[in-house]
């Protein structure tokens, strides 16, 4: 059993071995997808496989399309070379049950893969061209939206950073009759659509002042019925490829199913192991018209309660909740989400993270943020299947903390029956932070910190610390809880100061320290 097109024409042995099989002709759709593209999707990793694609099979099999996906890769292009090209853009998606079974699907929908190097730039560049064109959607992770405007210094054809890359695509469909289209950012940042119109514009202003591009492109970004960038919620939990799911399809007989830990530390392999619920709410508005995706389980809304139902999983409901298990997990030694969850210290850090909350979430209306808590907590972590990994989930976290706590505490400010200081659970969070970034665990043994954009600015303001000595505390963590651009907010300003030096004193009082703050 190979996973490839010759390879899935043995159907009945893939069928024997209950894997789901794609419904329609991949030749056929691949054909009419290249003459007529319509939905294009940057960011090749696992999230994009484990739920973008698979949304993009249920239409085809569903005959609600006859156009598949093209999959583009603008940072690692190792993930094209290594599990798209050798595998004819097939993968497969393995949902993990909590009752251990699991359910196969080979995903067909991605009929083309494309680097965004100067190889893809051709075929970029006609896709872009396409009146047929209705959607770009990207996962490129929170991070992908930093803005280099160095990169604009020699115009949007010499463009290196995927941002001025995907303008640059922009500007070439304005010269080409500047046709409508939507681009739909689906990562995990406060008001993605705005933030990804934001990042766009800019680049175009900087070539627009350096004479490299017209001023009117300027006016084609602008306007919400040529060019426009919904708002979105994405949630669905897709851990690093696991080497049980690796083992039960190898015993299925499937070959060469291997995953790699590409140069760029992408953990990837031919499948994709994930979650069974997951959830994509995107602001309903598409120029050029969209696939209509509401018939498999997205739900299309305004932009007032796509807010509110991203505000509620990425400040509340979620996002918080799993960084708070992250950090303590990690300098608690655990290595698995599910595992970390019977630690009733942990599990009632969290709870008690939820509870802060909650007072300033608001509720979408769509989802109930009690019930998506309950079912977070009580089934979604724990789930013994999930191989998520708290190293995973801690990878990054200077740029999600603005958002999964700084949000709530701006709240909390903003409320007049609500006092800030009364805060206790976010505080701790946050001085776990601080002690996780010294890279000691509870026993006093050194472990590896996780990537992270900041690590070398905010490591070395901490060498003076060591467990169970003495040392200025404020003057050590004011560069860090001053620094708005990771909290969104001067916690000396919002007077969170105190109760956090607190907790990352008494964390730092030597081995177990970690776990008896935790207690107290």
């Amino acid at each position: 059993m190979r996973l490839n097109d010759k390879g899935l024409q043995k159907r009945k042995k893939w069928e024997a071995k209950r894997y789901v099989l794609p419904a329609y002709d991949r030749v056929l759709v691949r054909e009419k997808t290249r003459k007529e593209p319509t939905w294009i999707h940057f960011g090749g990793g696992n999230i994009s496989r484990a739920y973008i694609a698979v949304l993009a099979q249920r239409l085809l099999d569903e005959g609600l399309t006859d156009k598949g996906l093209i999959m583009a890769e603008g940072y690692d292009y190792e993930i094209i070379d290594d599990v798209y090209t050798p595998f004819d853009d097939l993968s497969i998606a393995v949902t993990l049950m909590p009752d251990g079974t699991m359910k196969k699907t080979v995903v067909g929908s991605v009929v083309e893969s494309i680097k965004m190097d100067d190889g893809g730039k051709k075929r970029l560049c006609e896709i872009f061209r396409a009146q047929s064109l209705q959607m770009v959607s990207l996962t490129i992770t929170e991070k992908g939206y930093d803005v280099n405007l160095s990169d604009t210094a020699n115009g949007p054809n010499k463009s290196e950073t995927f941002l001025g890359k995907l303008t640059a695509l922009c500007y070439h469909r304005y010269l080409n009759g500047a046709n409508p289209l939507s681009i739909v950012s689906m990562d995990n940042c406060s008001h993605n659509g705005t933030l990804l119109h934001s990042a766009v514009r800019k680049y175009a202003v900087k070539w627009i002042d350096r004479g490299l591009a017209e001023s009117a492109f300027l006016e084609y970004i602008d306007n919400p019925k040529l060019l426009y960038f919904p708002s979105t919620m994405i949630d669905k939990i897709t851990p690093y490829p696991d080497e049980t799911v690796y083992n039960t399809l190898t015993k299925d007989g499937v070959k060469n199913m291997k995953g790699i830990v590409t140069e760029k530390n992408s953990f990837v392999a031919p499948y994709v192991n994930t979650e069974s619920p997951e959830y994509l709410v995107i602001e309903d508005k598409f120029p050029n018209g969209r696939p209509p995706l509401e018939k498999v389980g997205v739900i299309f809304t305004d932009i007032k309660t796509v807010d509110k139902a991203e505000k509620m999983k990425v400040s509340t409901c979620l996002n918080p909740l799993h960084t708070a298990l992250a950090i303590f997990a990690c300098m608690l030694s655990y290595t698995r989400v599910s595992d970390a969850m019977r630690d009733e210290d942990i599990l009632r850090l969290i709870k008690r993270v939820a509870e802060e909350g909650l007072p300033v979430v608001v509720d979408p209306g769509i989802i109930s943020p009690s019930e998506f808590i309950t079912t977070v907590i009580d089934v979604r972590f724990p789930n013994p299947f999930i191989p998520d990994t708290p190293q995973r989930i801690v990878t990054d976290t200077s740029k999600k903390l603005s958002v999964r706590f700084g949000e709530t505490i701006k709240a909390y400010m903003s409320r007049d029956l609500l006092d800030v200081t009364t805060l206790r659970a976010i505080p701790l969070v946050i001085a776990g932070w601080c002690r996780y970034l010294l890279g000691i665990d509870d026993d006093g043994e050194p472990f590896d910190l996780e990537p992270d954009p900041l690590l070398y600015e905010l490591r070395p303001l901490l060498d003076d610390v060591k467990l169970g000595e003495t040392f200025e505390t404020e003057k050590i963590l004011k560069p860090i809880l001053s620094n708005k651009d990771i909290f969104g907010i001067d916690l000396f300003e919002a007077n969170l100061d105190n109760a956090i030096i607190e907790y990352f004193e008494l964390m730092t009082k030597g081995t177990g320290a970690v776990r008896d703050t935790l207690r107290g």
